[in-house]
């Protein structure tokens, strides 16, 4: 008896191919489009969860280098327990115990980001000038020293971004938040802000060099250029 070997021929072989490549054409750019949706819907919870870790670390006081009885904004390394609250000259010897942000607000790069979800993140504190400029976070966690942030401005002012490591890759906006509380968002449709270009702390206000101004949203020209939104 004669055995015969069935196998595919070469024409099936190349619809398979083709076949799995039109798959793959489908699926890989809704994948990567969930992808960077994931990352910025985590973004703006990041930034909701900081504006409530801003109130309850102000509110209790766990900073108040004029003793004044009004505590003061902090830094990620504060918030998060990785940095002792007397580096800015007074207050606790040691970091916040319990501390108000998780471990992952402990990782602060040589830049004084913090990278979570494809997304940088960085926040500032206002210097003692008036108006005042914002001071980012030092490398590391914490203020870059002692008088580095003022007292009193510290009391009612932060402001804080977030921004893609890689536009277009894990993101397609920025946001932004501050004391009052309301996210914002660009498109970057001037500006655009990634792992090589981060926005600088006035990029959302209206008046450089002031973190008094007001934010630049509802037709407002803010200094970075680019159009600012309330996330909805």
């Amino acid at each position: 008896m004669q055995r015969r070997n069935a196998g595919f021929t070469l024409i099936e072989l190349m619809i398979v191919v083709a076949i799995i490549a039109i798959i793959a054409a489908i699926a890989v750019p809704n994948l990567l489009s969930s992808r960077l949706a994931a990352n910025e819907s985590n973004a703006i919870s990041t930034l909701r969860n900081l504006v409530s870790a801003q109130a309850q670390f102000q509110s209790m006081g766990a900073m108040d280098n004029d003793l004044d009885g009004t505590g003061e904004y902090g830094y990620f390394g504060e918030l998060s327990g990785l940095s002792a609250l007397n580096l800015r000259g007074a207050g606790m010897a040691t970091p916040l115990d319990p501390a108000i942000l998780g471990n992952t607000f402990q990782n602060i790069d040589a830049s004084g980001y913090v990278n979570k979800s494809g997304y940088y993140f960085r926040i500032f504190l206002p210097n003692p000038a008036t108006p005042a400029a914002g001071v980012g976070e030092n490398g590391g966690g914490g203020p870059t020293g002692v008088g580095a942030v003022g007292d009193d401005s510290c009391e009612n002012l932060w402001c804080a971004y977030a921004w893609p490591v890689g536009s277009g890759t894990t993101g397609n906006r920025a946001f932004f938040v501050n004391q009052r509380g309301e996210i914002v968002q660009t498109r970057m449709n001037v500006l655009t802000y990634d792992a090589g270009t981060p926005p600088a702390f006035d990029a959302c206000y209206i008046t450089a060099g002031d973190m008094t101004s007001g934010v630049a949203i509802n037709g407002g020209v803010a200094q970075d250029a680019n159009t600012w939104t309330p996330v909805q």
